[in-house]
Protein backbone atom coordinates (compact mmCIF):
# COMPACT_ATOMS: atom_id res chain seq x y z
CA UNK A 1 0.00 0.00 0.00
CA UNK A 2 1.78 3.41 -1.04
CA UNK A 3 0.01 5.51 1.83
CA UNK A 4 1.47 3.16 4.33
CA UNK A 5 4.86 2.66 2.42
CA UNK A 6 5.09 6.26 3.10
CA UNK A 7 4.55 6.70 6.47
CA UNK A 8 6.89 4.10 7.21
CA UNK A 9 9.37 5.89 5.52
CA UNK A 10 8.54 9.01 7.55
CA UNK A 11 8.21 7.28 11.13
CA UNK A 12 10.75 4.86 11.08
CA UNK A 13 14.12 5.69 13.09
CA UNK A 14 16.37 3.39 11.99
CA UNK A 15 18.89 4.45 14.69
CA UNK A 16 16.58 4.30 17.56
CA UNK A 17 14.92 0.65 16.63
CA UNK A 18 18.50 -0.76 16.00
CA UNK A 19 19.61 0.52 19.98
CA UNK A 20 16.34 -1.20 21.03
CA UNK A 21 16.19 -4.51 19.03
CA UNK A 22 19.59 -5.12 19.76
CA UNK A 23 18.75 -5.23 22.99
CA UNK A 24 15.58 -6.74 23.46
CA UNK A 25 15.63 -9.89 21.25
CA UNK A 26 17.89 -11.64 23.57
CA UNK A 27 14.80 -10.73 25.67
CA UNK A 28 16.96 -12.02 28.80
CA UNK A 29 17.24 -10.04 32.02
CA UNK A 30 20.28 -9.35 32.13
CA UNK A 31 20.55 -7.27 35.56
CA UNK A 32 23.82 -6.23 36.46
CA UNK A 33 24.60 -5.48 40.51
CA UNK A 34 23.08 -1.80 40.71
CA UNK A 35 24.11 -0.59 44.21
CA UNK A 36 22.47 1.29 46.58
CA UNK A 37 21.56 5.15 45.35
CA UNK A 38 23.83 4.68 42.35
CA UNK A 39 23.82 7.26 39.80
CA UNK A 40 23.15 6.54 35.97
CA UNK A 41 22.61 8.93 33.26
CA UNK A 42 19.59 7.90 31.11
CA UNK A 43 18.50 9.68 27.90
CA UNK A 44 15.43 8.66 25.92
CA UNK A 45 17.14 6.03 23.52
CA UNK A 46 18.98 3.46 26.39
CA UNK A 47 15.65 4.41 28.85
CA UNK A 48 13.87 1.78 26.52
CA UNK A 49 16.59 0.09 25.54
CA UNK A 50 16.76 -1.27 29.30
CA UNK A 51 12.96 -1.35 29.41
CA UNK A 52 13.15 -4.03 26.50
CA UNK A 53 15.41 -6.59 27.85
CA UNK A 54 14.33 -6.40 31.31
CA UNK A 55 10.68 -5.69 31.79
CA UNK A 56 9.05 -8.65 32.81
CA UNK A 57 5.83 -8.33 30.95
CA UNK A 58 8.00 -8.95 28.44
CA UNK A 59 9.53 -12.32 29.79
CA UNK A 60 5.33 -13.68 30.88
CA UNK A 61 4.44 -12.74 26.70
CA UNK A 62 7.21 -14.85 25.82
CA UNK A 63 6.56 -17.36 28.24
CA UNK A 64 2.67 -17.55 26.69
CA UNK A 65 4.37 -17.97 22.84
CA UNK A 66 6.48 -20.72 24.79
CA UNK A 67 2.85 -22.46 25.50
CA UNK A 68 1.85 -21.84 22.28
CA UNK A 69 4.43 -23.69 20.47
CA UNK A 70 4.84 -26.57 22.86
CA UNK A 71 1.00 -26.59 22.08
CA UNK A 72 1.49 -27.00 18.19
CA UNK A 73 4.29 -29.74 18.97
CA UNK A 74 1.40 -31.31 20.86
CA UNK A 75 -1.04 -30.60 17.84
CA UNK A 76 0.62 -32.45 15.15
CA UNK A 77 1.67 -35.08 17.35
CA UNK A 78 -1.54 -36.51 17.95
CA UNK A 79 -1.50 -38.12 14.33
CA UNK A 80 1.61 -40.30 14.70
CA UNK A 81 1.56 -43.78 16.91
CA UNK A 82 1.05 -44.50 20.15
CA UNK A 83 3.07 -47.36 22.18
CA UNK A 84 2.19 -48.49 25.31
CA UNK A 85 3.96 -51.38 27.19
CA UNK A 86 2.00 -52.70 29.97
CA UNK A 87 3.43 -55.55 32.79
CA UNK A 88 0.87 -57.56 34.90
CA UNK A 89 1.22 -60.21 37.96
CA UNK A 90 -1.36 -61.86 38.89
CA UNK A 91 -1.60 -64.68 41.64
CA UNK A 92 -3.57 -67.66 40.92
CA UNK A 93 -6.51 -69.53 42.73
CA UNK A 94 -9.50 -71.73 42.35
CA UNK A 95 -9.28 -74.63 40.29
CA UNK A 96 -6.23 -73.32 38.48
CA UNK A 97 -4.29 -72.98 41.67
CA UNK A 98 -2.41 -76.66 41.16
CA UNK A 99 -1.20 -76.03 37.90
CA UNK A 100 0.84 -73.00 38.74
CA UNK A 101 3.88 -74.32 41.12
CA UNK A 102 4.45 -70.37 42.38
CA UNK A 103 0.84 -69.74 42.08
CA UNK A 104 1.64 -66.70 39.90
CA UNK A 105 0.83 -65.79 36.20
CA UNK A 106 2.70 -63.45 34.24
CA UNK A 107 1.91 -61.17 31.65
CA UNK A 108 3.60 -58.66 29.49
CA UNK A 109 1.96 -56.69 26.53
CA UNK A 110 2.82 -53.77 23.85
CA UNK A 111 0.50 -52.19 22.09
CA UNK A 112 0.30 -49.61 18.90
CA UNK A 113 -1.94 -47.47 17.56
CA UNK A 114 -2.05 -44.79 14.82
CA UNK A 115 -4.96 -42.66 14.19
CA UNK A 116 -5.79 -42.75 10.32
CA UNK A 117 -8.80 -40.50 10.21
CA UNK A 118 -10.97 -38.53 11.98
CA UNK A 119 -12.60 -36.20 9.64
CA UNK A 120 -10.98 -32.74 9.83
CA UNK A 121 -10.08 -32.97 13.79
CA UNK A 122 -6.41 -33.56 13.56
CA UNK A 123 -5.67 -31.03 10.74
CA UNK A 124 -7.88 -28.64 12.01
CA UNK A 125 -6.30 -29.01 15.51
CA UNK A 126 -2.66 -28.21 13.71
CA UNK A 127 -4.32 -25.00 12.04
CA UNK A 128 -5.46 -23.49 14.88
CA UNK A 129 -2.07 -24.51 17.40
CA UNK A 130 -0.41 -22.68 14.39
CA UNK A 131 -2.61 -19.70 14.56
CA UNK A 132 -1.89 -19.65 18.10
CA UNK A 133 1.65 -19.46 17.87
CA UNK A 134 1.14 -16.61 15.21
CA UNK A 135 -1.06 -14.62 17.48
CA UNK A 136 1.34 -15.09 20.34
CA UNK A 137 4.23 -13.66 18.29
CA UNK A 138 1.82 -10.70 17.55
CA UNK A 139 1.01 -10.47 21.41
CA UNK A 140 4.12 -10.34 21.93
CA UNK A 141 5.03 -7.49 19.73
CA UNK A 142 2.29 -5.96 20.59
CA UNK A 143 4.09 -6.14 24.83
CA UNK A 144 7.16 -4.70 23.41
CA UNK A 145 5.01 -1.39 22.25
CA UNK A 146 3.52 -0.78 25.58
CA UNK A 147 6.69 -1.28 27.70
CA UNK A 148 8.29 1.02 24.63
CA UNK A 149 5.41 3.68 25.84
CA UNK A 150 5.29 3.12 29.22
CA UNK A 151 9.05 3.23 29.24
CA UNK A 152 9.04 6.95 27.19
CA UNK A 153 6.19 7.80 29.27
CA UNK A 154 7.95 7.47 32.66
CA UNK A 155 11.01 9.22 31.33
CA UNK A 156 8.97 12.14 30.00
CA UNK A 157 7.57 12.43 33.35
CA UNK A 158 11.02 12.30 35.15
CA UNK A 159 11.40 15.33 32.97
CA UNK A 160 8.14 17.62 33.16
CA UNK A 161 8.90 17.08 37.14
CA UNK A 162 12.46 18.34 36.54
CA UNK A 163 11.27 21.51 34.44
CA UNK A 164 8.68 22.20 37.48
CA UNK A 165 11.40 22.58 39.80
CA UNK A 166 13.57 24.62 37.34
CA UNK A 167 10.15 26.75 37.13
CA UNK A 168 9.78 26.70 40.84
CA UNK A 169 13.52 27.89 41.38
CA UNK A 170 13.10 30.51 39.12
CA UNK A 171 9.92 31.68 41.04
CA UNK A 172 11.59 31.18 44.37
CA UNK A 173 14.62 33.50 42.88
CA UNK A 174 12.15 36.07 41.63
CA UNK A 175 10.42 36.48 44.70
CA UNK A 176 13.94 36.48 46.62
CA UNK A 177 15.42 39.07 44.94
CA UNK A 178 11.87 41.15 44.87
CA UNK A 179 11.71 40.77 49.03
CA UNK A 180 15.17 42.28 48.90
CA UNK A 181 13.81 45.70 47.27
CA UNK A 182 10.52 45.61 49.35
CA UNK A 183 12.81 45.52 52.66
CA UNK A 184 15.59 48.19 51.27
CA UNK A 185 12.49 50.40 50.80
CA UNK A 186 10.64 49.48 53.90
CA UNK A 187 14.20 50.88 55.74
CA UNK A 188 14.07 54.26 53.52
CA UNK A 189 10.10 54.27 54.86
CA UNK A 190 8.67 54.58 51.09
CA UNK A 191 6.43 51.10 51.56
CA UNK A 192 4.49 49.87 54.65
CA UNK A 193 5.21 46.79 56.53
CA UNK A 194 2.41 45.02 55.23
CA UNK A 195 4.05 45.34 51.75
CA UNK A 196 7.11 43.33 53.17
CA UNK A 197 4.55 40.66 55.40
CA UNK A 198 2.75 39.68 51.94
CA UNK A 199 5.96 39.26 50.37
CA UNK A 200 7.12 36.68 52.62
CA UNK A 201 4.10 34.63 52.43
CA UNK A 202 4.42 35.00 48.48
CA UNK A 203 7.84 33.62 49.22
CA UNK A 204 7.00 30.89 51.92
CA UNK A 205 4.32 29.63 49.62
CA UNK A 206 6.70 29.36 46.55
CA UNK A 207 9.49 27.62 48.39
CA UNK A 208 6.32 24.96 49.40
CA UNK A 209 5.62 24.28 45.65
CA UNK A 210 9.46 24.23 45.16
CA UNK A 211 9.62 21.27 47.92
CA UNK A 212 6.22 19.84 46.15
CA UNK A 213 7.93 19.97 42.67
CA UNK A 214 11.11 18.28 44.03
CA UNK A 215 9.10 14.93 45.74
CA UNK A 216 6.93 14.77 42.55
CA UNK A 217 10.02 14.65 40.93
CA UNK A 218 11.72 11.93 43.03
CA UNK A 219 8.60 9.88 43.07
CA UNK A 220 8.75 10.05 39.27
CA UNK A 221 12.22 8.57 38.98
CA UNK A 222 11.92 6.31 41.88
CA UNK A 223 8.73 5.19 39.18
CA UNK A 224 10.86 4.71 36.11
CA UNK A 225 13.49 3.16 38.42
CA UNK A 226 11.39 0.37 39.50
CA UNK A 227 9.88 -0.27 35.76
CA UNK A 228 13.64 -0.22 34.64
CA UNK A 229 14.44 -2.55 37.46
CA UNK A 230 16.93 -0.70 39.38
CA UNK A 231 16.57 0.06 42.57
CA UNK A 232 13.86 2.31 43.56
CA UNK A 233 16.49 4.98 45.23
CA UNK A 234 18.83 5.01 42.46
CA UNK A 235 19.42 8.38 41.44
CA UNK A 236 18.31 8.43 37.50
CA UNK A 237 19.99 11.86 35.31
CA UNK A 238 17.81 12.16 32.52
CA UNK A 239 20.26 13.76 29.39
CA UNK A 240 17.53 15.26 27.53
CA UNK A 241 15.21 17.82 27.04
CA UNK A 242 12.22 18.17 25.81
CA UNK A 243 12.14 19.53 21.98
CA UNK A 244 9.56 20.43 19.36
CA UNK A 245 9.74 18.38 15.92
CA UNK A 246 6.97 19.39 13.61
CA UNK A 247 4.67 16.30 12.77
CA UNK A 248 3.64 16.55 8.93
CA UNK A 249 1.39 13.44 8.55
CA UNK A 250 -2.31 14.00 8.29
CA UNK A 251 -5.00 11.69 10.01
CA UNK A 252 -6.09 9.53 7.39
CA UNK A 253 -2.32 8.13 6.77
CA UNK A 254 -2.11 7.39 10.29
CA UNK A 255 -4.99 5.66 10.27
CA UNK A 256 -4.73 3.94 7.26
CA UNK A 257 -0.84 3.18 8.61
CA UNK A 258 -2.50 1.79 12.25
CA UNK A 259 -5.26 -0.46 10.22
CA UNK A 260 -2.44 -2.61 8.66
CA UNK A 261 0.44 -2.46 10.81
CA UNK A 262 -1.13 -2.72 14.99
CA UNK A 263 -0.23 -5.98 15.94
CA UNK A 264 -2.93 -6.73 18.27
CA UNK A 265 -5.38 -6.06 14.97
CA UNK A 266 -3.32 -8.83 12.97
CA UNK A 267 -3.76 -11.03 15.91
CA UNK A 268 -7.59 -10.40 16.51
CA UNK A 269 -8.04 -11.46 12.69
CA UNK A 270 -5.89 -14.85 13.69
CA UNK A 271 -8.26 -15.46 15.92
CA UNK A 272 -11.15 -15.43 13.88
CA UNK A 273 -9.38 -17.72 12.18
CA UNK A 274 -8.70 -19.95 14.62
CA UNK A 275 -12.74 -20.05 15.70
CA UNK A 276 -13.39 -20.69 11.98
CA UNK A 277 -11.01 -24.02 12.46
CA UNK A 278 -12.27 -24.73 15.72
CA UNK A 279 -16.08 -24.69 13.85
CA UNK A 280 -14.72 -27.04 11.19
CA UNK A 281 -13.41 -29.72 13.83
CA UNK A 282 -16.20 -29.38 15.42
CA UNK A 283 -18.32 -30.60 12.53
CA UNK A 284 -15.70 -33.79 12.17
CA UNK A 285 -18.27 -35.51 15.03
CA UNK A 286 -20.38 -35.96 12.15
CA UNK A 287 -17.71 -38.20 10.36
CA UNK A 288 -16.15 -41.79 11.73
CA UNK A 289 -12.80 -42.13 13.21
CA UNK A 290 -10.36 -45.06 11.78
CA UNK A 291 -7.18 -45.81 13.46
CA UNK A 292 -4.53 -49.09 13.18
CA UNK A 293 -3.65 -50.64 16.14
CA UNK A 294 -1.63 -53.61 16.77
CA UNK A 295 -1.27 -55.95 20.16
CA UNK A 296 1.74 -58.17 20.63
CA UNK A 297 1.83 -60.44 24.51
CA UNK A 298 3.68 -62.87 26.27
CA UNK A 299 2.37 -64.81 29.54
CA UNK A 300 4.78 -66.96 31.45
CA UNK A 301 4.42 -68.61 35.06
CA UNK A 302 7.47 -65.94 36.01
CA UNK A 303 8.86 -63.09 34.27
CA UNK A 304 11.68 -65.42 33.63
CA UNK A 305 10.21 -68.77 32.85
CA UNK A 306 10.83 -71.08 29.79
CA UNK A 307 7.62 -71.69 29.91
CA UNK A 308 5.22 -69.24 28.00
CA UNK A 309 2.70 -68.67 25.28
CA UNK A 310 3.34 -65.26 22.87
CA UNK A 311 0.20 -63.71 20.86
CA UNK A 312 -0.27 -61.08 18.53
CA UNK A 313 -3.15 -59.12 16.48
CA UNK A 314 -3.25 -56.37 13.99
CA UNK A 315 -5.97 -54.73 12.13
CA UNK A 316 -7.90 -51.47 11.86
CA UNK A 317 -10.63 -49.79 13.73
CA UNK A 318 -13.72 -47.42 13.01
CA UNK A 319 -16.01 -46.24 15.41
CA UNK A 320 -19.21 -43.60 14.13
CA UNK A 321 -21.69 -42.15 16.55
CA UNK A 322 -24.76 -42.32 14.58
CA UNK A 323 -26.33 -40.75 17.59
CA UNK A 324 -25.15 -38.59 20.10
CA UNK A 325 -28.11 -37.01 21.55
CA UNK A 326 -27.26 -33.77 19.63
CA UNK A 327 -24.02 -32.96 20.87
CA UNK A 328 -22.21 -32.90 17.95
CA UNK A 329 -24.77 -30.49 17.02
CA UNK A 330 -24.06 -28.46 19.84
CA UNK A 331 -20.94 -28.54 19.89
CA UNK A 332 -21.02 -27.15 16.48
CA UNK A 333 -23.46 -24.50 16.80
CA UNK A 334 -21.36 -23.20 20.05
CA UNK A 335 -18.45 -23.15 17.37
CA UNK A 336 -20.24 -21.15 15.26
CA UNK A 337 -20.97 -18.44 18.06
CA UNK A 338 -17.47 -18.21 18.72
CA UNK A 339 -16.39 -17.32 15.33
CA UNK A 340 -19.26 -14.56 15.31
CA UNK A 341 -17.57 -13.11 19.09
CA UNK A 342 -14.10 -12.95 17.54
CA UNK A 343 -15.81 -11.29 14.13
CA UNK A 344 -17.44 -8.25 16.41
CA UNK A 345 -14.09 -8.08 18.63
CA UNK A 346 -12.02 -7.74 15.78
CA UNK A 347 -14.41 -5.05 14.38
CA UNK A 348 -14.54 -3.32 17.30
CA UNK A 349 -10.99 -3.53 18.09
CA UNK A 350 -10.72 -1.69 14.37
CA UNK A 351 -13.14 1.40 16.08
CA UNK A 352 -11.08 1.48 18.96
CA UNK A 353 -7.52 1.74 17.06
CA UNK A 354 -9.31 4.51 14.57
CA UNK A 355 -10.55 6.14 17.87
CA UNK A 356 -7.01 6.16 19.86
CA UNK A 357 -5.36 7.24 16.66
CA UNK A 358 -7.77 9.96 16.50
CA UNK A 359 -7.23 11.07 19.88
CA UNK A 360 -3.88 11.07 19.84
CA UNK A 361 -3.73 13.21 16.81
CA UNK A 362 -5.80 15.97 18.18
CA UNK A 363 -3.81 16.12 21.32
CA UNK A 364 -0.63 16.45 19.36
CA UNK A 365 -2.00 19.11 17.22
CA UNK A 366 -3.55 21.11 20.07
CA UNK A 367 -0.21 20.78 22.07
CA UNK A 368 1.65 21.88 18.92
CA UNK A 369 -0.79 25.03 19.11
CA UNK A 370 -0.80 25.70 23.21
CA UNK A 371 3.76 25.49 22.51
CA UNK A 372 3.37 28.55 20.20
CA UNK A 373 0.83 30.18 22.25
CA UNK A 374 2.73 29.64 25.63
CA UNK A 375 5.97 30.39 24.27
CA UNK A 376 4.74 34.16 23.33
CA UNK A 377 2.73 34.23 26.81
CA UNK A 378 6.22 33.86 28.45
CA UNK A 379 7.47 36.87 26.49
CA UNK A 380 4.68 39.12 27.38
CA UNK A 381 4.52 38.00 31.13
CA UNK A 382 8.60 38.60 31.39
CA UNK A 383 7.91 42.07 30.03
CA UNK A 384 4.42 42.91 32.13
CA UNK A 385 6.64 42.02 35.48
CA UNK A 386 9.60 44.17 35.00
CA UNK A 387 7.04 46.53 34.25
CA UNK A 388 5.14 45.85 36.99
CA UNK A 389 9.26 46.12 39.26
CA UNK A 390 9.48 49.64 37.78
CA UNK A 391 6.42 51.07 38.62
CA UNK A 392 6.54 49.46 42.04
CA UNK A 393 10.29 51.34 42.58
CA UNK A 394 9.08 54.54 41.21
CA UNK A 395 6.02 54.44 43.63
CA UNK A 396 2.88 54.25 41.03
CA UNK A 397 2.68 50.79 41.45
CA UNK A 398 0.94 48.37 44.11
CA UNK A 399 3.39 45.44 45.74
CA UNK A 400 -0.13 42.90 44.76
CA UNK A 401 0.48 44.05 41.21
CA UNK A 402 4.59 42.32 41.27
CA UNK A 403 3.76 39.55 43.07
CA UNK A 404 0.49 38.97 40.71
CA UNK A 405 2.96 39.34 37.51
CA UNK A 406 5.51 37.19 39.18
CA UNK A 407 2.75 34.36 39.24
CA UNK A 408 1.63 35.07 35.71
CA UNK A 409 4.85 34.37 34.75
CA UNK A 410 5.35 31.35 36.47
CA UNK A 411 2.39 30.28 35.30
CA UNK A 412 3.27 30.87 31.54
CA UNK A 413 6.26 29.19 31.98
CA UNK A 414 4.28 25.99 33.29
CA UNK A 415 2.35 26.03 30.74
CA UNK A 416 5.29 26.31 28.30
CA UNK A 417 6.90 23.06 29.62
CA UNK A 418 3.16 21.60 29.97
CA UNK A 419 2.48 21.95 26.23
CA UNK A 420 5.72 20.19 25.72
CA UNK A 421 4.97 17.46 27.98
CA UNK A 422 1.59 16.93 26.23
CA UNK A 423 3.02 17.07 22.58
CA UNK A 424 6.08 14.97 23.57
CA UNK A 425 3.67 12.33 24.94
CA UNK A 426 1.07 12.51 22.38
CA UNK A 427 3.21 11.87 19.76
CA UNK A 428 4.68 8.58 21.93
CA UNK A 429 1.04 7.54 22.21
CA UNK A 430 0.13 8.05 18.43
CA UNK A 431 3.25 6.10 17.40
CA UNK A 432 1.85 3.43 19.96
CA UNK A 433 -1.61 3.83 18.40
CA UNK A 434 -0.39 3.32 15.04
CA UNK A 435 1.65 0.21 16.10
CA UNK A 436 5.47 1.60 14.84
CA UNK A 437 7.24 -1.71 15.42
CA UNK A 438 9.84 -2.46 17.63
CA UNK A 439 10.33 -6.69 17.12
CA UNK A 440 9.05 -7.24 13.71
CA UNK A 441 7.17 -5.70 11.19
CA UNK A 442 3.45 -7.06 11.19
CA UNK A 443 2.65 -6.76 7.65
CA UNK A 444 5.84 -8.79 6.48
CA UNK A 445 5.05 -11.34 9.31
CA UNK A 446 1.05 -11.58 8.46
CA UNK A 447 2.61 -12.01 4.80
CA UNK A 448 4.79 -14.71 5.51
CA UNK A 449 2.01 -16.83 7.49
CA UNK A 450 -0.43 -16.10 4.86
CA UNK A 451 1.98 -18.21 2.71
CA UNK A 452 1.98 -21.10 4.83
CA UNK A 453 5.36 -20.23 6.46
CA UNK A 454 6.17 -21.26 10.17
CA UNK A 455 6.38 -19.10 12.85
CA UNK A 456 10.29 -19.31 12.93
CA UNK A 457 9.59 -18.17 9.03
CA UNK A 458 7.49 -16.00 9.26
CA UNK A 459 9.66 -13.94 12.32
CA UNK A 460 12.78 -14.36 10.52
CA UNK A 461 11.12 -12.32 7.25
CA UNK A 462 9.76 -10.00 9.17
CA UNK A 463 12.30 -9.14 11.34
CA UNK A 464 13.90 -5.45 11.74
CA UNK A 465 16.73 -6.56 12.70
CA UNK A 466 18.91 -10.03 11.92
CA UNK A 467 18.75 -10.22 15.53
CA UNK A 468 14.83 -10.01 16.40
CA UNK A 469 15.00 -12.73 13.67
CA UNK A 470 15.59 -14.93 16.60
CA UNK A 471 13.41 -17.35 18.34
CA UNK A 472 12.84 -15.24 21.59
CA UNK A 473 14.00 -17.78 24.36
CA UNK A 474 12.28 -18.16 27.68
CA UNK A 475 15.09 -17.30 30.77
CA UNK A 476 14.30 -18.06 34.51
CA UNK A 477 12.71 -15.32 36.30
CA UNK A 478 14.91 -12.44 37.92
CA UNK A 479 14.73 -11.74 41.36
CA UNK A 480 12.98 -9.19 43.23
CA UNK A 481 15.26 -5.59 43.29
CA UNK A 482 15.16 -4.18 46.12
CA UNK A 483 17.00 -1.31 47.97
CA UNK A 484 20.05 -2.09 49.57
CA UNK A 485 18.80 -3.25 53.22
CA UNK A 486 21.83 -3.92 54.59
CA UNK A 487 22.02 -0.90 57.19
CA UNK A 488 18.33 -1.57 58.23
CA UNK A 489 17.49 -1.60 61.62
CA UNK A 490 14.49 -3.33 63.16
CA UNK A 491 11.47 -0.52 63.84
CA UNK A 492 9.13 -0.85 66.87
CA UNK A 493 5.60 0.40 66.44
CA UNK A 494 3.99 1.26 69.98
Amino acid sequence: MKICNRVRKSFYLKKLSAALVASAASFSLGLGTVNAAEVINLDIDETIQRALVNNRTIKQSIADREVAYWNLREARRRTGPTVSLSSQANAVGGSAYSSYEDHRLFSNSINLTMPLYAGNQYKEGRIAARYGLNAADLTLENTLQNVRLQATNYYFRVLQTRNYIEVGEENVRTLQEHLSNVNAQFKAGTVAKADVLASEVRLANAQQSLVNYQNNYDIAVATLSNYLLLPADTIILAQDQFTYNKYDLNLANCVAYALENRPDVAAADIAVKRAESAKRAARSGYLPSVSANATGGINGKDPFSKSYSDSWTAGISASWNIFDSGITKAQVESAKAEVIKAEETASTLREQVQLEVQSAYLSLHAAEKNISTTRLAISSAEEDYKIAQVRYAAGVGTNLDVMDASDKLTQARSNYFDALYSYNTAKADLDKAMGIPVGIDVTRYVAAQEEGKSAAEAREDAAITDTTAQVPRLEEAAPVVTIDLSEAEPITIE
